[in-house]
């Protein structure tokens, strides 16, 4: 049997088509896309009818590609970028572009949140994670103070996976994986903050969709869609979840000890746990996953937005960045990137800009500037997982995705910087590959979507990458400067 893994991101949607015999990917289509233009600053937004014309066109292409074995679908799973806020009137239809994860304009709208309950620890009391700018129920409150005409319609609010599985069943939903990014849900309990969502608006409780376990199928295939697909009849639409949740899934991060580095436009690192893990300071969300379990994870906004930059300014290939980068020692000899080039997550630092620190004679030229670019976005991600691990995630194993994920060197600065075992996955594709594994568990019940996961997600034994002596020394040191360095520039009020 096929089951389709779709992953709806930023810049564009993959559609893949799982073997659920082989466990192979055996077609795969994708389309781009760009975010609106002529926004103000800090404003990101996508029309949602972008994600659904793209999910067609590659749905009908990994078709395509099937030929008779089209036949052999029974199950659909969507990956979506989380926390941005589809904003749907009565009648079901898009009332504006939607807010997207990357969206910094909501910054007032966390402070105004954070003031009515008394601080930053008084909300992480109630929802188990801070008020960020990133997260949707800011989105829902900047809706409500500067487009008033626009809350007025408001009925249903939904996520961007929450509004393919819609377009796909016809349904509304949410699940706990993808709602626990709303800042809306008490992460603990799997239930919706009544506080939080009547400071927002005393009707909005009326306006989310139902929530529902992560094992619990969103619908089946609209007959519409499945006639102009040529589909069976009663394609299952598996629950999906967040872009992070299903790639949990889909790099076999479903067990204590293993943790999976994103390294994408943004970066995420993330971890298995059997309880809430609730971080005091706020800089570990402590997200449920989507096994029923739970997900603490730290997001970093700049990773290959940062180093595609270093390559797009010297005008290299990959091969020649990799390259200019090996040329350079771990370290970069003492050469610091603060790599906030739109903002920040981790550290909270909406308004921030990349820095280099330490440019000498020696360091001031493409190959050190390229190595510190992807130093400082790894060593934030290193943060991340230190503040993890002192509340009590132990990592025995790194298991890196993302398109960074295919240079060895930038593995081999992951595994130094981390301090411990890095390794890849066979298939590659991480969300989309957790949200095909997750339809084929909703149809094949025989096993558990964990069962499926384990088997699935192969670790390519030929990339496993383990840390070099020496190196740990240098890039403690490093870690110490590039956080002294933000600590400075914020307390100047220069970053």
């Amino acid at each position: 049997m096929i089951y389709l893994g779709i992953d709806c991101g930023t810049q564009s949607t993959k559609t893949i088509a799982l073997d659920g015999i082989t466990g192979q990917i055996v077609a795969s289509a994708t389309r781009s896309y760009d975010i609106l233009a002529g926004l103000p600053a800090g404003h990101l937004e996508q029309n949602p009818s972008t994600w659904t014309e793209a999910l067609d066109a590659t749905i009908q292409e990994v078709l395509s590609a099937l030929g008779s074995r089209r036949d052999e679908v029974r199950g659909i799973g969507v990956s979506g970028q989380q926390h941005g806020f589809v904003a749907l009137d009565q009648s079901g239809q898009v009332i504006r572009p939607a807010k997207l994860w990357c969206d910094t304009s909501t910054v007032e709208e966390c402070d105004l949140i954070r003031q009515h309950f008394g601080g930053s620890q008084a909300v992480i009391a109630k929802v188990g994670l801070d008020m960020l700018p990133g997260f949707t129920a800011p989105k829902i409150l900047w809706l409500k103070r500067h487009e008033p005409e626009n809350f007025a319609k408001l009925a249903t609010v939904l996520l961007p996976h929450d509004y393919l599985n819609f377009y796909l069943t016809g349904h509304y939903g949410m699940e706990y994986g993808d709602a626990s990014g709303t800042a809306l849900l008490d992460v603990r309990t799997r239930t919706w903050s009544q506080e939080v969502l009547h400071f927002i608006d005393p009707r909005l409780v009326e306006k989310m969709p139902a929530l529902h376990s992560s094992r619990k199928p969103a619908g089946t295939l609209l007959p519409a869609l499945a006639k102009k697909w040529n589909l069976p009849s009663g394609v299952v639409v598996s629950a999906g979840g967040g872009d992070n949740m299903m790639g949990a899934i889909g790099t076999g991060n479903i067990s204590t000890g293993r943790v999976t580095a994103s390294l994408g436009t943004s970066g995420t690192i993330y971890a298995y746990s059997k309880t809430p893990v609730i971080d005091p300071q706020g800089e570990v969300a402590g997200f449920c996953d989507s096994t029923d379990a739970w997900l603490p994870l730290v997001c970093t906004m700049n990773v290959t937005v940062a180093t595609e930059a270093a390559r797009h300014l010297f005008k290299w290939s990959h091969a020649e960045a990799e390259q200019a980068i090996r040329s350079v020692p771990a370290g970069s000899d003492g050469l610091i990137f603060l790599p906030y080039l739109q903002g920040e997550r981790t550290p909270n630092l909406p308004q921030g800009s990349g820095v280099f620190h330490g440019l000498t004679p020696r360091t001031m030229n493409p190959a050190h500037m390229a190595r510190a670019t992807m130093e400082g976005v790894t060593l934030g991600l290193a943060y991340g997982l230190q503040r993890m691990e002192s509340l009590g995630i132990t990592p025995t194993e790194i298991r890196l995705t993302g398109g960074g994920s295919k240079s060895g060197i930038w593995r081999q600065i992951c595994t130094d910087i981390f301090g411990c075992r890095v390794v890849t996955l066979v298939e590659s594709e991480g969300a989309a590959f957790g949200a095909a594994i997750q339809a084929l568990a909703s149809v094949e019940t025989s096993q558990s979507v964990e069962t499926w996961s384990d088997q699935f997600a192969l670790v390519d034994k030929a990339q496993i990458t383990e840390p070099q002596k020496g190196s740990a020394a240098v890039y403690a040191q490093a870690k110490e400067k590039q956080a002294a360095l933000t600590n400075a520039l914020v307390e100047r009020g220069l970053l």
